[in-house]
């Protein structure tokens, strides 16, 4: 298949530069020893960026997916190469050391697909992601390397069932908050553990995962229908197929991420994410992608997009319902379907199928009956899910989640501390009491480093029965909701000089939603003499990876995107 594109070029035409002449002979001689014959290399060569990992549900199944897409690819006219790369899992890592790599696999992902491809001259890519930071991370590659592409989401897990009840992973750690309690008994807490991930599949509810396969499918990199089937339905292994036959003709289109991936998209993706109550780190994401792509793109943006859209999905953690109850009900094309009516989206951008984004939602089937996705006349919530405030305390922002049933202001004193291990002991050892403001401080991108996700410290309060009673402001990340005031993303973070690294037990902070602001009530004088005196901790790498991204990273306003 080496037609030229619709722009003129062969479609193989980067893998000449590896594979043709008599000058490449000891390249070819070296892939035919893997199998490959000269018709194959003949081909337009296709990369399979493989997130798989048998650490954790999310992405275990993506080997017997990529298996169908090399077929897909084959058939299609294309010379498949699979290869891999990392994925931390967030579920696994939450609340140890090892959370802080998670962050950092999202660079660490992107540079190794950046890597090989460009090494190996691919003339396409197909990436497969799963859990948290692989999906980021797969599209940030693609949309450096700008070469015909699209990413293949693994999809969600079934729910788990616990006495005629969906639970998940939020569930589980709900349930360690309710054990500390004395709520719930030891007994009780293993039955929910062993039935919660009942098999493959990244988190059930519209959590990070499902946030950024919604947000891959509405900015057009990520075939939409296809991240919507979950990772053990039957379908799956044909939407695998399917995507291996659409890479080839996204390299006959030249179809490549920066026809996608615009302002628009972007506007449009975070407005999905918002009318659905996605998780926090879509903002953090769509920041990445803005500056992968140079596109101007900021809080303030997101901002903006959100207060306009209401919300009309009610899906866990803050609603009732889970990925696969949405898919059931139509998916994101039924989401995509309901904000185009309500002009909530522009429907004339591009995906990765050749159709618009008006074009790919107009193919939606409604279930009837379904509860998952609201009229646009009855909407949860009138505004998004995500409030930007600012302050005294988060000068460049900071990100709050909610549904629209939450407090509206809180005003406490302080419980300081300076990671989030030493926050989980104490909310484990119930000291933390109504009205507080835990602060958990130095987990930001430089300082923890890497952001540390405290869902483990939100689900605990709320097992506690504390989530609407205590509000929780760090540096590091909420991603979930919990109908309470979690702040992250507080920007500047500590480790650089922040309000937060500032703060003293007992200070006492103000948050208010409807003015958007997070402060700290102290002077002007007050705060300037605290940071003349202030000095930051010890970095807690002082070599490898760690302290290279360290070194290297942005704040959360700018994605907490790793420059040189």
């Amino acid at each position: 298949m080496t037609a030229p594109t619709k722009n003129g070029h062969a479609l193989n035409e980067r893998s000449r530069t590896l594979v043709a002449g008599p000058d490449r002979a000891g390249a070819r001689a070296m892939l035919k020893a893997i199998g490959l014959t000269d018709d194959d290399l003949a081909k337009p060569l296709i990369g399979i960026a493989n997130t798989w990992t048998e650490i954790g549900p999310c992405n275990f199944h993506l080997r017997l997916l990529a298996a169908e897409v090399r077929k897909g690819i084959k058939a299609a006219g294309g010379t498949p190469l699979e290869f891999n790369t990392v994925s931390i899992s967030d579920g696994i890592t939450m609340g140890t050391e090892g959370m802080k790599a998670s962050l950092v696999s999202r660079e660490v992902i992107a540079d190794s697909i950046e890597l090989v491809a460009r090494g190996n001259m691919l003339d396409g890519v197909i990436a497969l992601s799963a859990c948290d930071k692989t999906i980021p991370g797969t599209i940030m590659a693609l949309i450096r390397l700008n070469v015909p592409s699209l990413m293949l989401y693994g999809g969600t897990i079934a729910p788990g069932r616990y006495k005629d009840g969906n639970v998940d992973i939020v569930s589980v750690y709900e349930a360690i908050g309710a054990h500390s309690a004395g709520i719930l008994s030891a007994e009780e807490l293993k039955a929910i553990e062993d039935v919660a991930c009942p098999g493959p599949g990244a988190c059930g509810g519209q959590f990070t995962a499902n946030t950024m396969a919604m947000i891959s499918e509405i900015m057009g990199i990520c075939p939409m229908g296809m991240a919507d089937v979950p990772a053990v339905d039957p379908e799956k292994h044909n939407v695998a197929y399917r995507a291996g036959e659409l890479i080839m003709q996204i390299v006959e289109r030249d179809i490549r991420p920066s026809d996608v991936v615009t302002r628009q998209s972007l506007i449009n993706a975070i407005a999905a994410a918002a009318a659905t109550a996605g998780s926090t780190n879509a903002v953090l994401h769509t920041l990445a992608f803005a500056r992968e792509a140079g596109i101007e793109f900021t809080l303030a943006d997101i901002e903006e997009i959100s207060k306009r859209t209401p919300v009309i999905a009610d899906l866990r953690p803050t609603g009732k319902y889970v990925a696969l109850d949405l898919y059931r009900a139509g998916g994101t094309r039924l989401v995509a379907q309901r904000m185009l009516d309500g002009k909530m989206l522009d429907g004339s951008t591009m995906t990765v199928t050749g159709r618009t984004l008006a074009e790919e939602a107009a193919l939606c089937k409604e279930t009837p009956g379904q509860q998952v996705i609201m009229p646009l006349d009855k909407p949860i919530s009138p505004e998004g899910g995500y409030h930007i405030l600012h302050g005294n305390l988060a000068e460049n922002g900071s990100v709050v989640k909610l549904k629209g049933d939450e407090p509206m202001t809180h005003r406490g004193p302080a419980r300081v501390f300076d990671s989030e291990p030493d926050a989980a002991r104490a909310i484990q050892a119930r000291q933390i009491k109504k009205g507080d403001v835990v602060v958990i401080r130095y987990e930001g991108p430089v300082g923890g480093p890497g952001m540390q996700e405290m869902l483990g410290v939100t689900a605990a309060l709320v097992g506690q029965g504390l989530g609407r009673d205590v509000a929780l402001v760090t540096d590091g990340r909420f991603s979930g909701g919990t109908r309470g005031l979690m702040i992250g993303h507080v920007a500047p973070e500590a480790m650089v000089g922040g309000t937060i690294g500032l703060l003293r037990e007992g200070d006492i902070i103000e948050i208010d939603i409807a003015k958007r602001l997070l402060r700290v009530d102290l002077s002007d004088a007050e705060l300037a003499q605290r940071r003349a005196e202030w000095q930051p901790i010890e970095p807690r790498y002082k070599s490898g990876v760690l302290a290279k991204y360290a070194k290297l990273v942005t704040q959360a306003d700018d994605g907490a995107v790793t420059r040189v």
